[in-house]
């Protein structure tokens, strides 16, 4: 199992960074591909950016492609999502979940932290 705790949101004005960082425990930590989530309220929760096992391989949303960055550091057991350029359109909760497959699919993700709130005003 994996279990997972996000910190490092806040609020920012428009065109701010934030650097969320996400702390696993568990021993399948480094075996897992980790992505990064965010729900609006009355939305539903969407893929933001997923990495590989070894860090080698990313994949994004194209609302984030260019403005985000996702990096892990196995050592830590600590998965990252820079951001940066921020919009209000990014106000979300955001969540770390870890999952055996290379997905952006909510429901293929099997382990979930509690999320950390990033909102952002204009």
């Amino acid at each position: 199992q994996v279990q997972l705790v996000e910190s490092g949101g806040g609020s920012v004005q428009a065109g701010d960074s934030l650097r969320l960082s996400c702390a696993a425990s568990g021993r399948t930590f480094s075996t897992s591909n980790l992505g990064w989530f965010r729900q609006a309220p009355g939305k539903e929760r969407e893929f933001v950016a997923v990495i590989s096992r070894s860090g080698s391989s990313t994949m994004y949303a194209d609302s984030v492609k260019g403005r985000f960055t996702i990096s892990r550091d196995n050592a830590k057991n600590t998965v990252y999502l820079q951001m940066n350029g921020l919009n209000p359109d990014d106000t979300a909760r955001y969540y770390c979940a870890a999952s055996r497959r290379w997905v952006s699919t909510v429901s293929e993700y099997d382990y979930w932290g509690q999320g950390t709130q990033v909102t952002v005003s204009s």
